[in-house]
């Protein structure tokens, strides 16, 4: 007799390593604020992995040595003010600075004149910042589950979208959007413990929508959610949400126009936060592209529920940069 088919019977993902598997490496980028990051594979073409809300570098942890066994060197940021990166004394915090302090880490820093980049969510954005602002900068780019560019000389189709383009789109779960953005320091307020901290933040994983089911255990939460127990850094992860309600951006980040670097476009359709029409949307945003390709048993954190399927297509469509 055949078993009914379960959400539970996924695909075998690679394994995760310990929280300790990596050793984390520390540089500055900008004045005395310093980055912590994980680099592995030294020598190799350097890939950068980005990531984004609610997320740390942890949520690379099933990529990063399948992809130095590749032959890659791997290069894993906390973004300013998240997990093992300083905060900002100054209170900076938004795409452009992000985008400035990882290409100073890996052009500056690291010495790489150029390098591969995969990102999704916030990181999807830093890196079209990162591809316009610094050209030749970026190779190419695997992109994933973010908000891709606007690109408003395409009138025509913006104007026939059946949904408002305003950020604060209506789903499911999204009041979260305003209570970070406007109200996050009522918000905060009311996450006054660790635990309450780090519950809030398992809820993104688990409950609003966002992964397919049964993405993660409770041994992954906690692994996920440990680096937002700190009332300082929940906060600063917030920065890119209170921008939609005025607060200042050093400049406007270069997301308002096509991304012109060669750009695999990949989506987990079963993310409830990421707009429906994202695909079509990259149609429009990368002028040479591979894609989109659809996933099966994803949602938004692509890189850690498909890491079988990212990893393969990674080696794949890098390996031109390796014979270089």
């Amino acid at each position: 007799m055949v078993k009914p088919y379960s959400l539970k019977h996924r695909a075998p993902q690679p394994p995760t390593p310990s929280a300790e598997e990596f050793r984390i490496c520390r540089a500055k980028v900008d004045g005395d604020l310093q980055l912590g990051f994980i680099r592995e594979g030294i020598g190799g073409y350097p890939l950068l992995l980005i990531h984004g809300y609610p997320e740390s570098k942890r949520i690379w942890w099933r990529n990063i040595q399948p992809l130095v066994e590749a032959g890659f060197e791997v290069i894993v940021p906390d973004l300013r003010g998240y997990g093992d990166s300083d905060l900002c004394a100054d209170d900076h915090y938004d795409l452009v600075y992000y985008s400035k302090d990882l290409y100073a880490l890996v052009h500056d820093v690291l010495g790489h004149p150029a390098c591969g980049v995969i990102a999704g969510d916030v990181g999807g954005a830093v890196s079209c910042d990162l591809a316009n602002r610094f050209p030749g900068f970026v190779d190419k780019l695997i992109f994933f589950n973010s908000i891709p560019p606007m690109i408003w000389d395409q009138p025509d189709w913006y104007a026939d979208r059946e949904m408002p383009l305003d950020p604060l789109d209506n789903h499911p779960t999204g009041e979260y959007r305003f209570r970070q953005g406007r109200d996050w320091k009522e918000l905060l307020e009311e996450l006054d413990t660790p635990t309450r901290r780090r519950r809030y933040v398992r809820d993104f994983y688990e409950h609003r929508l966002w992964a397919s089911p049964f993405s993660f255990t409770d041994s992954d939460y906690d692994f996920m959610t440990e680096p937002f127990a700190d009332a300082e850094r929940l906060a600063a992860s917030w920065a890119p949400y209170q921008q939609v309600f005025g607060r200042a951006m050093e400049e406007i980040p270069m997301v308002l126009q096509a991304v012109d670097v060669p750009t695999m476009i990949l989506y987990g359709p079963d993310d409830e936060v990421v707009p429906k029409d994202f695909t079509k949307r990259c149609e429009i945003a990368f002028t040479d592209r591979v894609g989109p390709l659809m996933l099966p048993d994803c949602g938004h954190f692509l890189q850690w529920e498909r890491a079988d399927i990212l990893n393969s297509l990674a080696i794949l469509f890098f390996a031109s940069q390796q014979s270089k």
